[in-house]
């Protein structure tokens, strides 16, 4: 894919975030990247919106900041007794929510609607998003003072949380040369022409119902999410979206791949990916140095894969 080899060239060392947003971008969801400052997350979403001609903006979330800020508001103008509609940044293709988790409840809140809808009630009127539209948020995991955890249900509303970590030696020697030479900034401005339109990111997103899943393998993703809600270990399990969600993540997946079909192994690694942030670990897990991670690693173990 055409896209995939132009973000590789710019966001160094991270192919399988790449992949992972990708996917995401296929199945018309939402993404939560988290990760420590300085690794690219940014150059991430402004190189895919280039990629496909798409619209980008990006909002830092702070203490102070308002739904209105985030949606839009209606302004009164007296001289023409009429109000006025001024649509905010959630009006893109691609929104960049720049540390969400810095923003209270209430602001957060004001992408509930449109993350779920694709749409923005102003006023009582709806107004409706450009097509495609997604939601990349990052959050910081290291720095907790001042944060507002994310609510259940707004967590639910992401399709993939995403986890960037620190390249290898070799990809941050190429990073660190290719940053401090200029030729990173260099190959967005020269970006050239987008490699599809959104018009025809559109057409591939509408193939994603058109991939087959053998029953077999619909009930092995459905097994594995229940799975949690059996499991001592957690103490909150995931729920039917991470069902629909992980059906859907594995047929971009096989997308991605070039194939039709979805195969037990798209379910298997898109598992963690879409159901890491929909369950929290037990008290006592915790303390044994346990994370989400490695509880649901054991979790899709202990399920058994279909044999096609």
């Amino acid at each position: 894919m055409q896209l995939r080899e132009r973000i590789n060239r710019v966001l160094i060392g991270q192919q399988s975030v790449v992949d992972q947003v990708l996917i995401a971008l296929l199945a018309g969801g939402h993404v939560l990247l988290e990760g420590v400052p300085g690794l690219g997350k940014t150059l991430l979403v402004r190189s895919l919106a280039q990629g496909f001609g798409g619209q980008f903006r990006r909002i830092q979330f702070t203490p102070d900041l308002m739904p209105a800020d985030v949606t839009g508001h209606a302004i009164y103008h007296m001289a023409e007794s009429r109000f006025e509609v001024r649509r905010g940044p959630v009006f893109t293709n691609l929104l960049l929510a720049d540390e969400i988790n810095r923003a209270p409840a209430k602001t957060q809140a004001a992408l509930l609607e449109v993350m779920q809808e694709q749409q923005v009630t102003i006023d009582g009127q709806t107004h409706s998003t450009p097509r495609p539209f997604m939601v990349l948020a990052t959050q910081n995991p290291v720095e907790q003072e001042g944060t507002y955890p994310l609510p259940e249900a707004e967590l639910d509303r992401f399709l993939l949380k995403v986890l960037i970590d620190f390249p290898s030696q070799q990809d941050e020697e190429r990073l660190a040369a290719a940053a401090s030479s200029g030729r990173i900034e260099q190959r967005l401005r020269e970006g050239g022409e987008a490699v599809f339109s959104a018009a025809e990111l559109a057409q591939l997103q509408a193939l994603i119902p058109q991939i087959q899943v053998d029953q077999q393998v619909l009930s092995y993703a459905v097994r594995l999410v229940r799975a949690t809600r059996e499991s001592s270990q957690l103490r909150r399990a995931a729920g039917p979206r991470a069902s629909i969600g992980l059906i859907l993540a594995a047929r971009a997946h096989a997308l991605l791949d070039g194939r039709d079909f979805v195969l037990p192994d798209d379910i298997k690694g898109m598992a963690i990916p879409v159901m890491r942030h929909r369950v929290a670990v037990s008290p006592d897990m915790e303390i044994d140095g346990e994370t989400a991670d490695s509880v649901l690693a054991q979790i899709i173990e202990s399920v058994e894969a279909p044999r096609l």
